[in-house]
């Protein structure tokens, strides 16, 4: 008597991860999420594993965490699989003060992002 199974919105050669809320802001985010658009997915492991931005790391779990969705619940082959798409959405801004001179306050703004990355298997190409 549960409910019915929501359809799926990916095609079937398709699988994604969602990261939410990570310390950081989109615009620093999204310079590492262009970083491995459109690339194999072995590719983009590398160019992450030795990236010196500090958010490489949380990118990089959730590339490994499409990479899983693929392979266990869609059956795609991992070596097949490309980033379709990396997309970097905003999140909830913590707003914080802090003293200034002359008894004035200045405003803190703490972003956090949400990061979605669809991994697509295309078929090997004949050499």
């Amino acid at each position: 008597m549960g409910k019915t199974a929501r359809e799926r919105t990916l095609p079937d050669n398709e699988a994604k991860a969602v990261t939410r809320n990570i310390r950081v802001s989109p615009q620093k985010l999204n310079l590492v999420a262009q970083l491995i658009r459109g690339k194999k997915v072995a590719t983009a492991l590398n160019d992450l594993q030795f990236s010196r931005k500090r958010i490489a790391v949380d990118v990089k779990k959730c590339l490994e965490s499409a990479i899983a969705n693929a392979e266990n619940n869609h059956d795609l082959d991992v070596d097949d699989l490309i980033v379709a798409q990396a997309h970097v959405g905003k999140a909830m801004v913590m707003k914080r003060w802090s003293p200034r001179g002359r008894g004035r306050s200045g405003k803190i703004l703490k972003p956090f992002s949400h990061l979605t990355i669809v991994v697509r298997q295309v078929e090997a190409k004949a050499a």
